[in-house]
């Protein structure tokens, strides 16, 4: 993003500071006990118990009834859970916080059932309504559209956005985030012509009859935000970051990510942390390109970031695009493609010698990576290049993160674990794009495979989960009905083979997200000494599989302080 998200972000932390300062010392309880509840624990051996302490922010002890109360002072703070279930706070093992905020400045146009969007006409319909209340001038944006999910099973042309606003350059963002559609106003604005060739892993798209620019921007010539967000306004970047904020901590979030930033952001949302206009703990993936190369140079150190509430963490590549986006790159083609292409099966970000180089280059200076990979062939070159850096400068416990792992081999799978891999999968792909992999991606063969939990289980192989927000709703809950029940829009099951326990589900969004990066001392489970991030939920997801979705989050607690409690319906700062 640009400075002045920055700027933006800090003079919102700065006059908060002072109300703040004279605040947080009452609102913080120097002694907290739960007790009479259902406490899931996450620790080693899973252990169920009745009752917490809490001490200044961390966990005190834990165990029955009788042991906590002995522990009850004057002025401790009780809380009688009256059987409800507590849980280590959710951690979000790999979103693009503060992005799911967009929906606060842009129009909608997510397919159900996230959105109402079902056809290109709806489309059309609700970005002319969107133009009424943006000045001439000024980008017009949509976000979410998915052409699997359309009716006409197409993107939006540059002709089409032509006909909402000759005014306004227009952007649609795909639900992917990896392409969109640009009118052309737009194509102007960002000195894309018909004369302008697509960059090597990315594509300018063309009407394949007249070979003129369709408006279609995949991949590397997508539109990045800081092009898209630079004549934004203070108000705008406010709804951004505060319906985002408030998403996260009503999902029970206590760690949630930002993945592939640059300094800019970093920054906005280090001091937004520091002055818990964030209420909850950030982890932020700097991207190579940028960020990524200052912290090589030494221009920047990780540790001059590094808080309890504040962690800077692995280096973020992108290695190919999405399944749904036909992007994603595969050994073998797509299960369905157009005539003119029967064999495309995507394309890399990288060719193999620039990616094996790049990976090399931030493992040899003691990065830890995210390398993003969906297709199996991207897979492969992660592997390769990883495989190249491990022979090179040997590391005992690297913990690579392979960011979604999307159509992983069970071959693969196995490389992983040898060469200290670990896999973050994207389990909620099986619900809102089930049925597509399966009918047109990747067919009946290949599409049950998808986030491949269940064969990762069955290895010992450690994993976490995510919902890559704002691809998917930020909705851990929903995401762990995904991953337990595997189960498509239709009612499909997506590869019954692949799914989990529930409790392993647990562990993947609590614990095993934290070990992937280096957290696992301090948070993810509750036990003694960790940070005392909490989630109380109205009921137990062990008991019922089918019904987790269905379970509310009554309060999320961060280091021992409410930040959202259910009746009271918002978020508490």
């Amino acid at each position: 993003m640009t400075r002045r998200i920055t700027t933006y972000l800090l003079g919102i932390a700065l006059l908060a500071a002072i109300v703040m300062a004279l605040l947080v010392s009452s609102a913080t309880p120097g002694h907290r006990v739960f007790i009479n509840g259902n406490i899931i624990t996450v620790d080693e051996n899973n252990r169920i118990v009745e009752a917490i302490s809490i001490r200044d922010g961390k966990i005190e002890a834990i165990g029955s009834n009788n042991s906590i109360r002995k522990l009850i002072q004057k002025d401790t703070q009780i809380t009688d859970l009256q059987g409800k279930t507590l849980l280590p706070g959710f951690i979000d093992a790999h979103s693009h916080f503060p992005g799911s905020g967009l929906t606060a400045i842009s129009a909608d146009l997510s397919p159900p059932p996230t959105g109402g969007i079902s056809n290109i006409a709806q489309l059309l319909e609700s970005m002319r309504l969107q133009a009424k209340a943006i000045p001439p001038g000024k980008w017009l944006l949509g976000f979410g559209y998915d052409d699997s999910s359309l009716i006409e099973k197409r993107h939006p042309t540059r002709q089409e956005l032509d006909s909402i606003s000759s005014e306004h350059p227009i952007y649609l963002w795909h639900s992917s985030g990896h392409m969109g559609v640009a009118n052309s106003l737009a194509l102007q604005k960002i000195g894309i012509t018909e004369h302008t060739q697509s960059p090597a892993g990315g594509v300018i798209g063309r009407d394949k009859n007249t070979g003129k620019l369709n408006g279609l921007l995949q991949e590397k010539s997508a539109l990045s935000l800081t092009t898209l967000l630079q004549d934004f306004s203070f108000t705008d970047y406010y709804q951004v970051f505060q319906h985002a904020r408030d998403e996260y901590s009503q999902n029970g979030i206590t760690t949630a990510q930002s993945g592939g930033v640059g300094i800019n952001l970093t920054r906005a949302l280090y001091w937004a942390s520091q002055f818990r206009q964030i209420p909850f703990r950030m982890v932020v993936f700097p991207n190579h390109q940028d960020f990524g190369k200052q912290l090589l140079d030494g221009n920047y150190k990780q540790t001059d970031f590094n808080s309890e509430r504040f962690y800077l963490g692995p280096i973020k590549i992108i290695a190919d695009g999405s399944v749904q986006g036909r992007t994603a790159f595969l050994t073998q083609p797509f299960y369905k493609n157009p005539e003119e292409i029967p064999n495309y099966r995507g394309f890399p970000s990288f060719e193999q010698t620039e990616l094996s180089a790049i990976v090399s280059t931030y493992h040899d200076a003691g990065f830890q990576l995210a390398i993003h990979g969906n297709g199996d062939a991207a897979i492969d070159q992660i592997i390769d290049a990883f495989a190249k850096a491990q022979t090179r400068t040997p590391s005992t416990d690297p913990r690579l993160i392979l960011v979604h792992a999307q159509m992983a081999r069970f071959d693969q799978l196995k490389s992983m674990q040898a060469l200290g891999i670990t896999p973050s999968f994207f389990p909620t792909h099986t619900y809102y794009w089930g049925d597509q992999h399966i009918e047109l991606f990747m067919g009946p063969q290949r599409g049950p495979m998808m986030s491949p939990t269940g064969s990762a289980a069955a290895l010992g192989l450690k994993f976490s989960v995510h919902t890559d927000a704002p691809v998917t709703p930020i909705s851990p809950l929903q995401l762990l009905w995904s991953t337990v029940n595997r189960q498509s829009l239709s009612g499909n099951i997506i590869g019954k083979d692949q799914k989990i326990s529930t409790m392993q589900a647990i562990r993947s969004i609590t614990i095993d997200a934290a070990w992937q990066v280096f957290q696992e001392n301090n948070r993810g489970s509750i036990e003694r000494g960790k940070f005392a991030d909490l989630v109380l939920l109205s009921s137990n997801p062990l008991e019922n599989p089918q019904s987790i979705r269905q379970i509310e989050v009554l309060e999320t607690i961060v280091a021992g302080v409410t930040v959202y409690a259910a009746d009271t319906k918002n978020p508490k700062r």
